[in-house]
């Protein structure tokens, strides 16, 4: 199929703009989840981090939608989805709603990428529903209560979701101080105004994470990507998810801190992209 021109400079439209927006998908307790498709091709499911919504993967989502379908939603709690206090979230829950989110896209497969905590909520979509599943890639992620614990400092800005402390622990100094504009960008994104509760849900849900026992169970081909200087989930932690993932790749982004994706985004895009492609959904 010939790609389309390129409209001219002044028709472009912004990138925010480049989405089709879709209905809300509903889950079964009735919750509504906003979502949002931009692209063609294979279907890629991206899984944003703990009380983050869709807007976390605004840009990397524009590089991925040149060879992919990209979905991109907010989770219970977050964004424009409904934000309801029961049932308990959780990780494994949250991949049962992005299950409904496919549903809603009319979609039978799809890849999935999940960062930090979406990289949890990735492992229990392809334990839990591997025939809905291609290929899977877990970003700066851990396998929960059995990985290796972030120091008490780092989790205590999480706790607080101290703006500062987040930013260091996810950027270098360099980059932050070439790239101001972005950093406050990114740092009104995490301090997104939610309800206390969704927050300290959000916060439970991740740290109850364990999928240690079940992790053998994945069968669809996996890249372990991850910074080798991330503080909030150690670097330790891809190594372990190699190892009880058979035939999982591993790919460290040397200097990488939690927000490798935005900050060595070209490198971890090509790593990522080159890793779908080379194994397409199978039918």
């Amino acid at each position: 199929m010939r790609a389309p021109q390129a409209a001219p400079h002044n028709l472009r439209k912004p990138i925010h703009l480049a989405y089709k927006t879709m209905p809300f998908a509903t889950c079964q307790d009735g919750t509504r989840l906003f979502y949002q498709c931009q692209g063609q091709g294979p279907a890629l499911l991206l899984l944003a981090g703990q009380s983050c919504d869709h807007r976390e993967w605004e840009r990397v989502a524009v590089d991925f939608a040149a060879h992919f379908q990209v979905i991109v939603w907010d989770y219970r709690g977050t964004g424009q989805s409904d934000k309801p206090e029961k049932p308990a979230y959780s990780t494994r829950g949250f991949a049962e709603d992005a299950i409904a989110v496919l549903g809603a896209c009319g979609l039978a497969h799809a890849h999935a990428y999940g960062i930090s905590m979406g990289g949890r909520v990735a492992q229990w979509l392809a334990i839990d529903f591997p025939e809905r599943i291609g290929a899977l890639v877990l970003g700066a992620t851990t396998p929960g209560t059995h990985g290796i614990a972030r120091p008490a400092s780092v989790d205590n800005a999480l706790r607080s979701n101290d703006r500062q402390a987040l930013l260091e622990t996810s950027f270098t100094p360099a980059w932050m101080a070439q790239n101001i504009a972005l950093v406050d960008e990114m740092a009104g994104l995490w301090n997104a105004p939610l309800p206390p509760h969704a927050r300290r849900l959000h916060y439970q849900a991740s740290q109850a994470h364990d999928a240690w026992e079940t992790l053998p169970r994945i069968s669809a081909p996996t890249l372990v990507i991850h910074g080798s200087d991330d503080e909030v989930n150690p670097a330790a932690n891809a190594h372990l998810l190699v190892q009880r993932i058979a035939g999982a790749q591993l790919h460290l982004i040397p200097g990488g801190r939690h927000g490798y994706f935005e900050e060595m985004r070209k490198a971890s895009f090509t790593a990522v992209r080159d890793f779908l492609l080379a194994h397409p959904i199978k039918a």
